[in-house]
């Protein structure tokens, strides 16, 4: 079956819960995370919810796992995939993958080279799928944001919603 068929077969919407991993932004300050739901919006997606956590493994880890028990068929998170000390996002994050769609985290970079060169390289933004949701880890960096959405997430989003229901 071709990816058409398969997008043509896919649901209109995808509800998202966007999560930010941030030790100093609120909801007021969140230029990523507010990106991310309006550019959802625009697309006739809806925001299942919004969140900051803390830069912490644990408070990452349990801030997704609560949304796997919700509406979304998708999270988006944002922030922590550097290699600081305090970036945890990845660890948090993967730990709780049942699938790993490495492709994402390869095109991202491949995409971030040609607009910042070889820092994409320090980039550890990732996707997979827990519990039939898709699971999007992005930098906290606005253009990053705008790129991935752009270019990926938006793209297939549906997609990738209808794969995870067939036969559910």
């Amino acid at each position: 079956m071709s990816v058409q068929v398969h997008r043509q077969s896919a649901p209109a919407s995808v509800a998202c819960f966007v999560l930010t991993v941030s030790d100093s932004r609120t909801l007021d300050t969140d230029k990523s995370g507010a990106t991310i739901a309006d550019l959802l919006l625009e697309e006739g997606h809806t925001i299942a919810g919004r969140a900051i956590v803390r830069d912490d493994a644990a408070a990452v880890a349990e801030a997704v796992r609560q949304q796997l028990s919700g509406p979304a068929g998708a999270i988006i998170t944002t922030g922590g995939t550097g290699i600081a000390p305090r970036d945890n996002t990845y660890e948090a994050v993967t730990a709780l993958f049942d699938k790993r769609l490495d492709g994402f985290g390869e095109l991202f970079r491949m995409l971030s080279y040609d607009v910042i060169g070889s820092a994409a390289m320090l980039s550890r933004a990732c996707a997979g799928v827990a519990q039939g949701k898709v699971i999007f880890v992005l930098p906290g960096s606005t253009p990053a944001v705008k790129l991935a959405m752009a270019r990926l997430i938006l793209p297939e989003l549906t997609h990738i919603a209808g794969e995870l229901n067939k036969g559910t």
